[in-house]
């Protein structure tokens, strides 16, 4: 202490820099495992810019940063031997080391000349390997690249979706639809408790059925029979010979009310599910309970069927979505992505992938097993009731709040957002959207409303990339989000 607070003229400055220079030696000789530049009158500003002060600052940031992973873990290793010795080389390869050694003399010279004297690490290094190899290589290090996890794809170009019709006749909300396999009619139930029947070319009504006691939530139409099927949340399950209009099946069996109905592309099954939590598979033409498939916790919003396992996709209001094995009535997966009540459910007319809606977002999955693909954002503060899907990969999402969304399959671009207007007389609360689908050539779209009206959507012939751009795409940094 008597060495800074004595006499001015009595400190020994010579004493106070050997000491400095004594304990930063020390220092980082310990955390480099080399010696720094000593630190004297005579090392200059441009000595301090020198080759030699180069190299060692590159020298120093090359231990301390990647010496931890030069060498692989040993267990690794042994892994890595085993699997490369029942590898066969590729063609054009002599041995498993000669693509290490062609990719480490394609280091530039700037950089070798810097860290001259520092070991390359050997075909072990962990180092190496990573910076080094190539997926294709076929070399036994190919399992510990850092590959690019999720590769974005610029999206397709599609024509923007304008109004084409607005047809009204029903009394209450339109909360169900469906088109019948020769495309030239479609079904819609209401609120109202009845069924309507309007031609999908003019729009004119065909025909009213009336049986239900309240809403009607689900329809469907056979591809091989003369049958209409409906659902509605008086728990009744009707079927309809359109030859006659006259109801000649009831099912019975659900607790509570019906809010989704599917059936079978290649069996004589139906299968509903709502409220009671419980989807239930029917014979047909027997009416008799095939199936109770049980394991969702809460109501079921929507069900699926396809002819390939898993054949029947349930969402829930319990977040969760269930693929179940038709065979044995059993659940094979459950996806549990979601964080809110799942509304939502289309699959792909053509793809082996199908999409689910939530309020937090519409999430992409692929067939059989249920692996996550991708996230597609939905219109801001509203909560998607309703998805679908044409053979274009053009994808279509309704809202409570009337937003209405178009993305491209593939990418999960939306193109086109906009918003439905709800018709004379009604308020402006009620322009939500509760069903829609694509008829079967998939250049109309038609959905159902809560202003009681039914519209029908098809593509602008006019447009062109130039006139309408869409909404402009942007890449997103990094792998989407589960």
């Amino acid at each position: 202490m008597a060495l800074f607070y004595g006499d001015p003229d009595k400190i020994d400055y010579d004493a106070i820099k050997k000491t400095s220079e004594t304990h930063i030696k020390a220092a980082t000789s310990g955390l480099f495992g080399n010696a720094l530049l000593p630190l004297d009158d005579s090392t200059s500003s441009a000595e301090a810019g020198s080759p030699a002060a180069s190299k060692l600052r590159v020298l120093h940031k090359f231990r301390a940063e990647y010496a931890p992973s030069q060498t692989l873990p040993a267990y690794v290793q042994r892994k890595m031997d085993a699997a490369a010795a029942k590898r066969k080389p590729p063609a054009g390869v002599s041995k498993p080391g000669s693509n290490l050694a062609t990719a480490t003399t394609t280091i530039d010279a700037s950089t070798r000349k810097l860290i001259e004297g520092v070991p390359i690490p050997s075909e072990s290094s962990a180092l190496a390997l990573r910076h080094k190899h190539t997926p294709s290589s076929g070399s036994q290090s190919s399992s510990l690249i850092n590959k690019n996890i999720y590769a974005q794809e610029k999206p397709q170009w599609h024509r923007p979706w304008k109004l084409m019709r607005v047809i009204n006749g029903h009394q209450g909300w339109v909360r169900s639809v469906c088109v019948e396999p020769d495309n030239q009619w479609f079904a819609t139930g209401s609120s109202d408790r009845t069924i309507k029947i309007w031609d999908l070319a003019s729009g004119e009504l065909r025909l009213s059925l009336t049986g239900h006691i309240m809403a009607i939530r689900g329809l469907a139409v056979s591809d091989r029979h003369p049958y209409l099927f409906s659902a509605g949340e008086d728990k009744m399950v009707k079927c309809w010979d359109l030859e006659t209009n006259k109801v000649v099946r009831h099912y019975h069996g659900h607790l509570s009310g019906v809010y989704s109905l599917a059936l079978h592309p290649t069996l004589d099954v139906l299968v509903s599910a709502g409220n009671d939590a419980v989807a239930r598979v029917w014979d047909i033409r027997t009416r008799q309970p095939i199936h109770v498939l049980t394991g969702h916790k809460a109501a079921i919003t929507q069900v699926r069927c396809q002819a390939a396992d898993p054949q029947v996709v349930t969402t829930s209001v319990d977040t969760t979505v269930r693929l179940w094995d038709l065979a044995a009535g059993k659940t094979t997966t459950v996806l549990t992505h979601h964080k809110k009540p799942v509304r939502g459910l289309a699959l792909h007319p053509e793809e082996f992938t199908f999409a689910t809606a939530s309020r937090d977002n519409i999430k992409q999955w692929k067939f059989p097993d249920g692996d996550f693909m991708n996230n597609f954002y939905p219109p801001l503060n509203s909560i998607v009731n309703t998805l679908s899907v044409n053979q274009d990969g053009v994808m279509f999402a309704g809202a409570d709040n009337g937003a209405i969304g178009f993305f491209d399959w593939k990418t999960g671009h939306k193109f086109q957002e906009t918003a439905t207007i709800a018709g004379p007389g009604s308020l402006e609360s009620e322009n939500g959207i509760f069903a829609s689908t694509f008829d079967h050539s998939g250049i109309r779209l038609i959905t159902g409303e809560a202003d009681k009206s039914i519209k029908i959507w098809k593509e602008d012939d006019q447009a062109t990339p130039e006139s309408h751009p869409g909404i402009p795409w942007k890449p997103r940094l990094g792998r989407q989000n589960y």
